[in-house]
């Protein structure tokens, strides 16, 4: 019987992938594959690269062992079909555009047509895997949110994506969400925090951790981030009370500067009388391998994938 799914988290320079034993529910870290790549490649090179590194995963497990692949994707993809719709104004895959993605890495890696390639949002992936064994497991209502170059996120109840309806908004996507002279995404990534301190101190520096690296000494940096902790509670706690989140897990390169912001968030919702737990992921990106490899169990991807179409 095969038990064993490959997750696949495509980045915008990277890929990475590992082999998850679905039955017994478990993360194999010795299978762990990562390629750089350029997203402005062509379609072969792009395909190749996803392919090759994939592939070394399947080498350590066998293919005889794999029941199918997941890959979590950043959007705007064709999550139900696994057709690219990356367009100019993305700045990655462009070349892909209209991909059938299943067809062209079944025939670049000699696997059977009807051999399972499935998709899902990476920001949900992230969250469908800290719900099955990172910090939102054993919580029925949950907040996932990815803190980096953009502002991922996913509600789950009862471990499947909520996509619409009064308690979310639409898709489960926050980051398109106005908030003060922007949108949230705008407001809450890497580029919110850098753009906003040259603009105290005409300083700009290359990332988070170079700025996170200042705090020690320097107030500037200090009062960013508590306002970072404070303005995400202003933003997250409409959507916590709406939705009953039981658990805020985030994840994120910024994640790893929580101790910055952390306070001034659990302050502001305490203030605000919400009381949930805040959980910083430790799986990091191997939760959106884990979450992508759960949709080759299918029993489960028979409940999600009539939500696909209303990802983006």
């Amino acid at each position: 019987m095969r038990t064993i799914a490959i997750g696949v988290d495509i980045g915008g320079s990277h890929v990475s992938c590992a082999a998850c034993n679905i039955d017994e529910k478990k993360y194999l870290p010795e299978t762990f594959s990562e390629s750089d790549l350029d997203n402005q490649g062509t379609v072969e090179e792009i395909i190749d690269a996803w392919s090759r590194t994939i592939q070394r995963t399947i080498d350590k497990v066998g293919l005889e062992n794999v029941s199918g692949i997941g890959f979590a994707m950043p959007g705007p993809f064709d999550y139900a079909n696994g057709i690219a719709l990356f367009k100019g104004n993305n700045k990655k895959y462009e070349n892909i555009y209209g991909l059938n993605v299943p067809d062209a890495l079944r025939k670049k890696m000699n696997l059977p047509d009807d051999f399972p390639v499935r998709f899902i949002n990476d920001a949900t992936a992230f969250a469908i895997g800290e719900d099955w064994i990172g910090k939102a497991n054993g919580s029925a209502r949950v907040l996932a949110i990815t803190l980096g170059t953009g502002f991922g996120s996913a509600f789950l109840n009862n471990r499947l994506p909520v996509v619409s309806g009064p308690e979310v908004p639409d898709m489960g996507c926050i980051w398109y969400l106005p908030f003060e002279n922007g949108n949230a995404d705008d407001y809450f990534s890497t580029r919110g925090l850098i753009n906003r301190y040259a603009e105290k101190t005409g300083i700009e520096l290359p990332g988070v951790k170079e700025l996170a690296q200042k705090a020690v000494s320097d107030v500037v940096v200090q009062s960013l981030f508590v306002d970072f902790g404070t303005k995400l509670g202003v933003f997250l706690q409409p959507w916590m009370v709406k939705f009953g989140v039981e658990v805020l897990v985030i994840g994120g390169n910024i994640s790893n500067a929580f101790p910055l912001f952390g306070e001034s968030l659990r302050t502001h919702l305490h203030l605000n009388g919400v009381t949930i737990r805040i959980e910083v992921s430790e799986l990091k990106e191997t939760a959106s391998m884990i979450g992508s490899a759960v949709l080759v169990d299918n029993t489960y991807y028979d409940r999600v994938k009539s939500l696909l179409p209303q990802m983006s």
